[in-house]
């Protein structure tokens, strides 16, 4: 499902066409959940399709305020994966659930991407 999802995107939306979309990840110093996702995520995230869609930028959890991060909701722990587009956060993962769990869910954020992508084109 996962590849469908992402192929559709790329081949219908033109992914990266006009889309200013990125993951930004807050995390924290001694975070071991955002160890965890380093070890087994970090290293491949940006050869993924998914980070054509959704750059990955990490931001420590003290400097969140002190970034262009102001139109999200706060941020209550670490790790949590925010998706982006056009300064407007689209949806988020808290925590680390694994890597199954996670690539599921960034998919589904990654699907309303494409919806809220679609019904901007349609307005223009």
């Amino acid at each position: 499902m996962r590849w469908f999802v992402l192929c559709v995107m790329l081949v219908i939306g033109g992914a990266r066409e006009g889309l200013t979309a990125e993951l930004v990840m807050v995390e924290s110093p001694g975070c071991e959940w955002c160890e965890l996702w380093d070890q087994e995520i970090g290293n491949i995230y940006h050869k993924t399709d998914e980070a054509r869609i959704a750059p990955l930028r990490k931001v420590d959890m003290a400097d969140v305020d002190e970034l262009d991060l102001k139109g999200i909701r706060p941020v209550i722990y670490t790790p949590t994966f925010i998706l982006i587009n056009k300064g407007q956060e689209v949806g988020r993962i808290n925590g680390y659930p694994g890597d199954d769990h996670f690539w599921g869910l960034l998919d589904l954020l990654i699907a309303k991407l494409d919806v809220k992508t679609n019904k901007n084109r349609d307005k223009s």
